[in-house]
């Protein structure tokens, strides 16, 4: 049996990371910030993404931010910008921040609301780039 469900790790995660509102991130313009989805490749194909958004799937995130890993990705060594991961409904997103800020990674912030709510303020989406 658990001892700590999803909602409380949601709170325990809420409490210290950072999060961006969808203002916020179109006032940024690009410049300061690296948007990471979270998504599977199914939501991404069904539901579009944020453009110029990167993909990496919240199962392999960790693996692919750690330079000693054989997985690792180097759109994760740029230490200049910040990281705005999103997800859904901001819950993957939360639970993946604290995750990189408990590898200590300081410039990782998340998406208030999520995809979910940035179509809703009528946020720019686009389809998920197909591979060459």
């Amino acid at each position: 049996m658990i001892t700590k469900g999803y909602k409380k790790l949601l709170e325990e995660a809420s409490a210290v990371v950072e999060e961006m509102t969808m203002e916020e991130v179109q006032a940024d313009n690009g410049e300061q910030l690296i948007l990471v989805d979270l998504r599977d490749v199914r939501e991404l194909d069904r539901e579009g993404m944020i453009p110029g958004a990167v993909h990496a799937p919240r199962g392999m995130l960790e693996f692919w931010v750690d330079p000693e890993s054989p997985y690792h990705r180097d759109v994760f060594d740029n230490d200049d910008k910040t990281y705005l991961l999103y997800c859904q409904s901001a819950w993957r997103s939360a639970l993946a921040t604290k995750s990189l800020q408990d590898m200590g990674m300081k410039n990782v912030k998340h998406l208030a609301g999520g995809y979910e709510a940035w179509k809703e303020a009528g946020g720019a989406t686009c389809d998920r780039p197909k591979k060459k």
